[in-house]
């Protein structure tokens, strides 16, 4: 994928807190009052799963999409990006979301929905900043490094008052609560991105082999989905947790250290370091996978992003379902689409160039 900086950053409206996705087709609250999608001579039943930190957004686009096109129900289930690959691949649903691009081995699976001999497309659709939230009693203001973080998060730090972090936080009165880290118990992408982030900066503290879509480390508490990560920080005591932007509502956040700068998270910095990243080497020309600049030291990008893909069959077994794909995924990556991702859930819109690649795959989906 050819990101280039010259076009990586457009308006970006203020990230908005919106409810979990209601899993049906009808339109939501944060729907707006006029639609932008284009009206199409198409009508059926299209199902998605996967990711759970594009839920926001899809519940924008499916609400959005469906107003001009009311003969189409869309359907995406929040189920987790491992569990939205399998279910693609299986061919349990026509179109997975993910935080972690396909894998060498998924993509020499068998996919199901797909015409025999046929590839599968994988676009980004949302990219958005993995925020480090936190619930402290007396804390509103923390900085924390990858190297500290990952402690935290191996159980090698266990109390608020921990020396390494008071160093960070020389200002700040932490108290000697117990730490509660909090990581999602489901596989996820955002897992993975949290994990590679940690493994590319932190390497002596977050010793592992590589990371993966299940966390890594059996310390403090799991719970399911990004939902679930946000509850428990919020309903608990000393707690931190990991979990999408556009999902962290009230919740204070920690800023993170860039180079020799602390830095809050925004959908800026996000669209800046995805600019500032390379393409998965050996990949098709329908899969905009790409690796994510984590060791900048350039304080304007915020390196805990993650990048969302939609991934599809290029060629359908069933010919009914690859007009309402080719329909939904460039709506999706679509200036209107992204726009209105930005408005619902805060996320970074993709880049010209970006954006131009993503629909000029989308429209060859049949």
């Amino acid at each position: 994928m050819n990101i280039t900086r010259s076009g990586r950053v457009l308006a970006i409206a203020a990230a908005v807190s919106v409810s979990a996705l209601v899993l049906s087709g009808c339109a939501a609250n944060e729907a707006p009052v006029e639609p932008t999608a284009t009206p199409l001579n198409i009508s059926g039943k299209l199902t998605g799963a996967g990711a759970s930190s594009q839920a926001a957004a899809e519940d924008a686009w499916i609400a959005d999409f469906q107003m001009t096109n009311n003969l189409v129900d869309v359907t995406y289930d929040p189920t987790g990006s491992g569990a939205g690959r399998t279910a693609f691949i299986s061919g349990g649903v026509s179109f997975a979301g993910t935080d972690s691009y396909l894998s060498d081995k998924e993509l020499a699976s068998t996919f199901a929905a797909c015409t025999p001999g046929t590839k599968v497309f994988e676009v980004p659709v949302y990219v958005s900043p993995i925020a480090v939230i936190y619930n402290v009693d007396g804390v509103t203001d923390l900085n924390l490094d990858a190297s500290t973080i990952a402690k935290i998060f191996t159980g090698a730090i266990t109390t608020w008052n921990d020396p390494a972090i008071v160093a960070l936080n020389p200002k700040a009165k932490l108290p000697a609560t117990a730490i509660t880290p909090v990581h999602r118990s489901d596989d996820s992408g955002t897992s993975k991105n949290f994990s590679d982030y940690l493994f590319q900066n932190a390497k002596a503290d977050w010793a592992i082999e590589k990371p993966a879509d299940k966390f890594p480390f059996e310390v403090g508490e799991a719970a399911q989905g990004t939902a679930g990560v946000v509850a428990a920080v919020a309903n608990g005591t000393g707690t931190i947790g990991y979990a999408d932007a556009s999902k962290v509502g009230k919740l204070t956040v920690a800023n993170i250290k860039v180079g020799k700068d602390f830095v809050a998270y925004s959908p800026e910095g996000a669209a800046a370091v995805v600019a500032g990243s390379k393409p998965v080497a050996g990949r098709d020309k329908s899969d905009m996978a790409v690796d994510i600049n984590r060791t900048t030291t350039n304080p304007d990008e915020y390196p805990l992003v993650l990048v969302s893909y939609a991934v599809g069959c290029l060629s359908y077994a069933d010919a009914k379902v690859g007009p309402l794909v080719n329909a939904y995924i460039s709506y999706l990556v679509s200036e209107q689409g992204q726009a209105l991702a930005a408005k619902a859930a805060g996320s970074a819109p993709l880049s010209a160039d970006v954006q131009k690649q993503a629909a000029a795959i989308a429209a060859t989906i049949k």
